[in-house]
């Protein structure tokens, strides 16, 4: 309460940070219709002298002559923008600029121009003289944004490299790190990083520094994948019909009798009951004995394997292979395999062929690979959420950027049902009356299974539509592109939840906007804030509203009794619902239940390595020497 008071009084941290930075703004605006008059050739010159003036500066007093430059670097950059990408930055976008060239986090919307921003502080950077990185979440946007700003870059005199998963000689890869300017993903920077330090030579490493890197949608990047370190592994001998005795096993265990689950917490215990049947089984006297190791870690990866991972949720099996769905994209996670024998153990439940299990020959957590950059700053729509483990974790402050134009779009109280069917009964009513209207509307669930349960309800209806999950990748940026048009209805995982801009026509604005249904609220707050920023872009109008039941995962194993409380006071009948504030606060408490248990996680995955990379960095450093 006093803090918010003293707030209004003297404003907040973040107002006075966006207080100093418009002064800045001011300056570089002065020194626009000078650099508006000058010629391409004069205006090259002007940015090639700031090169030369930063480059003859010590290395420890380059970041102070970045800072006496910046002006002139900004103002040039867009000009040069407003000439070859016929873009000019908004005050808001230098501002942006300036946030990120202080390694901190600048949280801008959807819609704000974050490809464009980070040319400012990109172009201000590279004049030291040292490779940029700037970091994706994924192949199709590396390449797309540096393409789209390689003119750019190109008229500032840059050279702009792609590293993506397709780039397999080392030669070529060697090649594109020699560029001032180097798009790619983190697990390609981090993998590319572990590589280099199993070389035989030192010329053969392409990874020559770490000086400074833009990580975009930094949120997805540094906290949600940094629960997954970055392993390089190699095969190991086990016996194959090991796993495929430990699932039959697994497969004739019942619930509450031979083993408990504990949701929250994800894990699996076997009761005594359960250990005598599979001793049994087994054909052991001991399933506990040493020799016997091997069994009941099997055993416990199967019961994994059936009863806490679900096909079309945590994976889908295609071409006869597992393959990974990630919780947060959406995403199909190719090439990626969960460790420990538990991916061996989903190929035996599902029945497909079982590869070989692997052992680690080199790994890192993002949280350490990206703490060995000089300088490292973020973009994202959403990181105030967890503006405290950006702080504590990687020293990165979060600063909000004011909007280009004011938010319009209407975020609507939740509405909770008792059952999940009539949850989508009330969902495909709505969506009938939005197709009905033309008015556009995207639909956001949290697993590929519950996109086509809800596929499989529109197409009882009669009502037309298109679904994008992770089954149908491919097609990604074709049906965003379309999502916005009179009349469409989109149903999508959280692949739809970053990256891509879904454009109105006047007629849409008229309609009012893309209206958002989320079927279910994610356990992080940020991936539903995402959704919700799919619509409402740069001023456009819209809405959103989430429609819950007492039957979804959050609620059910983490939401509070208070809410199913009311909804039994209220003797509510089939089909009706509760809408209140008290409840979206209850939701939300939730909400923040799981992100803390994640946090927790995430700290105790960093504590050990930690400890590692002390002797990560030593053994590295040694190596690097003897070569």
């Amino acid at each position: 309460m006093i803090k918010a008071i003293i707030g209004k009084i003297i404003g907040t941290r973040n107002d006075r940070w966006i207080k100093q930075y418009k002064k800045q703004v001011l300056a570089i605006n002065a020194l626009e219709p000078a650099y508006e008059k000058m010629s391409d050739d004069e205006l090259q010159n002007a940015f090639e002298e700031l090169k030369k003036r930063v480059r003859s500066t010590e290395k420890d007093l380059q970041e102070k002559t970045l800072l006496e430059v910046l002006p002139e670097s900004f103002a040039i950059t867009r000009e040069a923008s407003k000439r070859i990408l016929k873009m000019r930055h908004f005050d808001v976008q230098l501002i942006g600029g300036m946030v990120l060239n202080d390694g901190k986090i600048a949280e801008m919307k959807t819609g704000e121009g974050k490809t464009l921003v980070a040319t400012l502080a990109v172009a201000l950077n590279a004049l030291k003289g040292e490779s940029v990185y700037v970091v994706t979440v994924n192949d199709y946007l590396a390449h797309r944004d540096s393409k789209e700003m390689e003119p750019l870059y190109h008229f500032l005199g840059y050279s702009v490299g792609t590293i993506t998963a397709s780039v397999r000689d080392d030669d070529e890869r060697l090649e594109i790190y020699s560029k001032d300017i180097v798009y790619g993903t983190n697990n390609e920077f981090g993998f590319d990083y572990l590589r280099d330090n199993m070389k035989y030579s030192l010329e053969h490493k392409v990874q020559k520094s770490h000086a400074f890197a833009i990580v975009d949608e930094v949120d997805s990047i540094l906290i949600d994948e940094a629960r997954t370190p970055l392993i390089i592994s190699g095969p190991v001998d086990r016996r194959m019909e090991n796993y495929n005795k430990a699932d039959e096993v697994a497969k004739s265990m019942q619930v509450e009798t031979d083993f408990t689950i504990d949701e929250k917490n994800r894990t699996i215990l076997i009761t005594e009951e359960g250990i005598k049947k599979a001793e049994n089984l087994f054909g052991v006297d001991n399933l506990y004995k040493i020799e016997n190791a091997a069994l009941s870690h099997h055993l416990d990866q199967a019961l994994k394997a059936n009863y806490l991972f679900f096909i079309d949720k945590d994976y889908i099996v295609a071409n006869n292979e597992v393959v990974i769905v990630d919780e947060f994209t959406g995403r199909l996670s190719e090439g990626r395999r969960f460790s420990e024998g538990l991916h061996q153990a989903l190929e035996a439940k599902e029945g497909v062929s079982i590869k070989e299990e692997s052992q680690t020959l080199a790994d890192i957590t993002f949280q350490n690979y990206f703490r060995m950059f000089s300088k490292l700053s973020g973009m994202t729509g959403t990181a105030q959420t967890e503006a405290t483990e950006f702080l504590e974790i990687y020293n990165l402050e979060v600063v909000s950027i004011p909007t280009n134009l004011a938010i319009k779009r209407k975020d609507l109280n939740d509405l909770i049902y008792k059952s999940e069917k009539e949850k989508f009964d009330a969902v495909i009513l709505k969506i009938k009356e939005l197709h009905d209207k033309g008015q556009p509307v995207l639909v956001g669930t949290a697993s590929i299974e519950k996109s086509e349960t809800l596929h499989a309800l529109l197409k009882k209806e009669r009502i037309p539509h298109t679904v994008l999950n992770a089954k149908q990748h491919t097609k990604e940026a074709e049906i965003i592109k379309d999502a916005g048009l009179k009349g469409a209805v989109t149903i999508a995982t959280n692949m739809a939840g970053r990256g891509v801009d879904i454009k109105l026509t006047d007629e849409i604005k008229e309609l009012g906007g893309l209206y958002i249904i989320g079927t279910e609220r994610h356990e992080s707050r940020r991936i539903d804030n995402q959704l919700r920023g799919r619509s409402g872009r740069q001023g456009d109008p819209g809405t959103s509203q989430f429609y819950l039941s007492l039957e979804d995962n959050l609620l059910r194993i983490f939401g509070s009794d208070r809410i199913k409380g009311v909804m039994e006071k209220l003797g509510l009948k089939d089909g009706e619902h509760i809408e209140s504030k008290l409840v979206t606060r209850a939701v939300e408490n939730a909400q923040k239940k799981v992100e803390n248990l994640h946090f927790e996680s995430r700290k105790h995955l960093l504590e050990y390595d930690d400890v590692a990379n002390e002797q990560r960095k030593s053994v590295y450093k040694f190596r690097d020497e003897l070569l």
